[in-house]
């Protein structure tokens, strides 16, 4: 495929298939209370967000009752095998390479901050050149996500642990806020996110972190399958986990499966 091919397909609005990867997510939540304004937030809780101690938090209010039902209708609507009972709150979207896996997880974010009025998320990978990747995503869609969104304000930034103000930035903004970060940065005791710190008045830069809540968005699941892995990503504390690959190794509650049949059939991959 062309870079200008793969440009068109980054940049489509209306891709039918990239539509119904982002809805698959937006409706597990459905029965949250809609918001009703861009920049309205109520201290009773019932717009997605919370004053939590250290800024402001995600806030979920749907059971785990209310969403098996909405999860099993998604997987129903997708033709994929009917989840039981919920594998925790993670959430598995199988996309295959090169049809937009990551425009669609970041365009996610913003239909479910519109929506909901989600505020926090933080976007986990297993490598720097993947980091850099949705860094660029981030930088090249900027203008796109303006004009889809009607300019609604949100920062983006790469957790870097020398500095911590970004991390109090990220807790006490009100405004969409998207972190990415590389699991070797907080897998470990010894990483400056596990560890009290004198310009967060005495805490740990992960304590900021946990108290929003956030939606994590896992890019590569399949890399960071270990127990030291899923035990990191927990610490988090997310309000659930989004995993997004086009070859998972274990599959949680799938919401949505774009296989390479699938993306042939609809002439978004070529034959080799």
């Amino acid at each position: 495929m062309k870079g200008g091919d793969q440009m068109e397909i980054k940049f489509e609005s209306n891709q039918q298939y990239q539509l119904d990867a982002i809805n698959a997510v937006v409706n597990v939540f459905e029965g949250q209370t809609i918001k009703s304004g861009q920049y309205e937030l109520n201290l009773d809780g019932m717009t997605g967000s919370i004053i939590s101690e250290l800024g402001y938090a995600n806030y979920l209010e749907l059971d785990e009752e209310t969403l098996l039902a909405n999860v099993q209708k998604v997987q129903k609507k997708n033709g994929i095998e009917i989840s039981e009972k919920l594998d925790g709150l993670n959430f598995s979207i199988e996309m295959e390479t090169g049809t937009g896996k990551t425009y669609v997880y970041l365009r996610t974010i913003f239909e479910l901050n519109v929506k909901y009025g989600f505020t926090k998320f933080i976007i986990v990978v297993p490598s720097v050149a993947i980091r850099e990747g949705v860094l660029k995503n981030l930088e090249i869609t900027k203008e796109h996500f303006k004009t889809l969104y009607c300019n609604i304000p949100y920062d983006y930034w790469v957790y870097d642990s020398n500095k911590l103000s970004s991390i109090r930035q990220f807790a006490t903004s009100n405004q969409l806020q998207i972190m990415i970060i590389n699991i070797d940065s907080f897998n470990k005791e010894s990483n400056v996110m596990n560890q009290e710190r004198d310009e967060l008045s005495g805490r740990k830069p992960i304590e900021f972190i946990q108290s929003t809540n956030p939606i994590v968005i896992i890019d590569e699941p399949q890399n960071m399958e270990s127990d030291k892995a899923k035990e990191a990503i927990q610490s988090l504390n997310p309000l659930c986990t989004l995993r997004y690959s086009a070859t998972h190794r274990n599959v949680y509650n799938l919401l949505y499966s774009l296989n390479p049949v699938a993306a042939y059939d609809l002439n978004l991959v070529k034959r080799i």
